[in-house]
């Protein structure tokens, strides 16, 4: 188990997180079909940094993407979601 800082509760055992989502799976509504389909479904998985989507689930329900290597689990980086471009 890990910790994770969250912006607004400070460091909380990781079991208080839900995973969502690596940040490149996240698609406006107007991708097109065939496009969706090639990211999501033959997408690569590298070791290394990945940017993900997580939820403060048991806390204060924020959202957060969080900097994680995937091979070791450290974290980078957290920062609440902030979707605009």
């Amino acid at each position: 188990m890990f910790l994770i800082d969250c912006p607004h509760c400070g460091p909380r055992a990781q079991a208080e997180f839900v995973f969502e989502r690596p940040v490149e799976t996240i698609f406006s509504v107007d991708t097109p079909t065939a496009e969706l389909v090639e990211k999501l479904y033959t997408r690569t998985n590298p070791r290394g940094v990945s940017a993900e989507l997580w939820r403060h689930a048991r806390g204060c329900r924020a959202w957060l993407r969080i900097d994680r290597h995937t091979v070791t689990h450290v974290i980078i980086a957290v920062a609440l979601w902030n979707p605009a471009p």
